[in-house]
C-alpha cells in the first residue's frame, strides 16, 4: 500500500482526469501520451486558454494541465517510442495511457517470444483488460489508475504511486534530457 504523504497532489489529479477523459472514449483506444504543464506558465502564455477550456482565471497554484500528443505510431509498442522521446524543459511532466492484457501472477508457462505470449495472454482464459495511466514528473513523483474492463466504473479505477514501475521509469526517463525536443517519429 501506498503512503498517502508520497502522493503528489497535482500529478494525482492530472492522471485522474486523463482518466475519466479515456473513459468517457471507451475501451480498445490507441496508445496516448500528454505533456503535463504547469497551468499557470501555460494561462500566462495563453491567456484565452483559460475562457475557451473554463480553467478560470486564478487556477490553483501548482496544479498540472494535460496537453494530449499528436497521434503515436500505430505500428510500434509505446515503450518503444517513449525511448525516443525526451521533453523541452517548459514541460513539468507526462502521461501516458495504454491498455494491455494481464494474467494472473501464477501463470508461469508464457512464451518468451513477444508475439507468442501475445498470443497466449490474448487466449488465456483468466485473462484481464486493463488501461494503464502513469504519470510522472520532473519533481520524481509519479502516480498512476488502472481500470478493469470486468470493473470499468470509475468507483472501481485503483490507484497508487508505483503500480506499473516499468512504465513510470520510462516515462521518467524522457524527462531527463532538457536539450532535446520531443521527436516525432512519424
Amino acid at each position: 500500500m501506498n503512503d498517502l504523504t508520497d502522493v503528489d497532489p497535482a500529478l494525482a489529479a492530472a492522471v485522474l482526469e486523463i482518466e475519466g477523459h479515456v473513459a468517457d472514449s471507451g475501451w480498445d483506444q490507441p496508445a496516448r501520451l500528454y505533456a503535463l504543464v504547469d497551468t499557470t506558465r501555460l494561462l500566462d502564455r495563453e491567456p484565452t486558454l483559460a475562457a475557451s477550456t473554463g480553467l478560470g482565471d486564478q487556477p490553483v497554484a501548482g496544479s498540472l494541465t494535460p496537453v494530449e500528443q499528436d497521434q503515436l505510431p500505430p505500428d510500434r509498442p509505446l515503450e518503444s517510442v517513449l525511448e525516443q522521446i525526451s521533453w523541452p524543459d517548459g514541460v513539468s511532466g507526462c502521461a501516458a495511457v495504454v491498455e494491455r492484457l494481464v494474467l494472473p501472477p501464477d501463470v508461469d508457462d508464457i512464451p518468451a517470444d513477444r508475439a507468442e505470449a501475445e498470443q497466449f495472454a490474448r487466449e488465456h482464459p483468466d485473462r484481464q483488460e486493463v488501461r494503464i495511466i502513469a504519470g510522472a514528473t520532473r519533481a520524481g513523483a509519479t502516480y498512476c489508475a488502472l481500470r478493469l474492463r470486468a470493473h470499468d466504473d470509475a468507483q472501481s479505477v485503483v490507484t497508487g504511486t508505483d503500480l506499473v514501475p516499468g512504465l513510470l521509469e520510462l516515462l521518467t526517463t524522457t524527462l531527463e534530457n532538457d536539450d532535446v525536443q520531443m521527436e516525432d517519429e512519424r
